[in-house]
């Protein structure tokens, strides 16, 4: 039975859909995978983008309201910004709780934009890897 992942930001716009997309393509067999937001927007084009420099397409996700997970049960939740942590210490239906403190990409600007975006990227897959390697996620590089 795969185990249930939320990944919880503020806007669902970048980076839970990033963890959401990585976490699915390094153990989308053992894990049932979703990201929400508190606030959510749309998914950001840059976020697609880094994404698919890896092998990854996430440009059908679409940004969701924490809401929609109300009453469901999650094994793990994962919040990706301070803002989440601070608004939602707990998740009810959580069986455990993970905060990660990843900065915003989106508030870098000209050519720094895309290199925020792809340090995140590549924070959020380190942290997947040491993290959740208790949770029975593969080390290894997610474009293999």
């Amino acid at each position: 039975m795969k185990r249930r992942v939320l990944f919880l930001c503020v806007r669902n716009s970048a980076r839970s859909q990033i963890a959401e997309g990585l976490l699915r393509s390094l153990a989308g067999d053992r894990f049932d995978v979703a990201s929400a937001g508190l606030a959510p927007g749309s998914v950001r084009p840059e976020a697609i983008a880094v994404m698919r420099e890896i092998g990854i397409d996430i440009s059908g996700h679409r940004s969701k309201a924490a809401d929609e997970y109300a009453g469901q049960e999650f094994d793990l939740v994962v919040t990706t910004c301070d803002e989440a942590k601070e608004a939602c210490p707990l998740f009810p239906g959580a069986k455990r709780m993970l905060h990660w403190s990843i900065p915003d990409p989106t508030a870098a600007v000209g050519a720094e934009r895309m290199a925020a975006f792809r340090s995140v990227r590549d924070e959020i897959e380190r942290r997947i890897e040491s993290d959740l390697r208790g949770e029975d996620v593969r080390t290894g590089d997610a474009r293999g």
